[in-house]
């Protein structure tokens, strides 16, 4: 769990710079300054409070794997055999690059995963040589994906 000073709150300010962001992770901080009518280095101070409080985790350059040739994005239902092996299982499972996010989750699996592959022989062989052989995975369900029709970060817009 991490520890949080209680004096660290946020506030509309923080939320309108979250919300630049998200909509452009590349804008200057300048520029979000000047938008909002504040100092550049009123952003540089909220933006380190907020990394500390664990709100910002870094951030991501977002590559189009089609592009370079990974034409597969499957999704994963796991199902181990017991819940004790979720810790172990997913400390083996970090170790396959393929899966790009996995989720610990209720209803029929144990795990969900998404997995991203060249073509259906290389998922064929992730899900054969890689997933499937670690131990206390008992089977898996796959779901290949015909289209990405959304992919987007969360919305501030909306939450009051």
């Amino acid at each position: 769990m991490e520890k949080r000073s209680p004096n660290l709150e946020i506030d509309n300010l923080d939320m309108q710079i979250l919300s630049y962001l998200l909509e452009d992770a590349t804008i200057a901080y300048t520029e979000i300054a000047k938008r909002l009518i504040v100092s550049g280095g009123t952003i540089h101070v909220r933006m380190k409070k907020m990394q500390d409080m664990g709100i910002i985790k870094g951030s991501n350059l977002i590559v189009d794997a089609q592009k370079i040739g990974y034409d597969v994005c499957a999704f994963l239902g796991i199902f181990l055999e017991k819940g004790s092996a979720y810790k172990d299982a997913v400390e083996q499972l970090k170790k396959v690059k393929e899966i790009v996010e996995l989720h610990y989750c209720t209803g029929a699996y144990s795990m969900f995963a998404k997995i991203i592959c060249r073509d259906t022989a290389h998922l064929r062989h992730v899900l054969n040589e890689s997933i499937q052989a670690v131990e206390g995975v008992q089977r898996t369900e796959t779901f290949i994906s015909l289209e990405e029709s959304i992919k987007r970060q969360i919305s501030l817009d909306n939450l009051d």
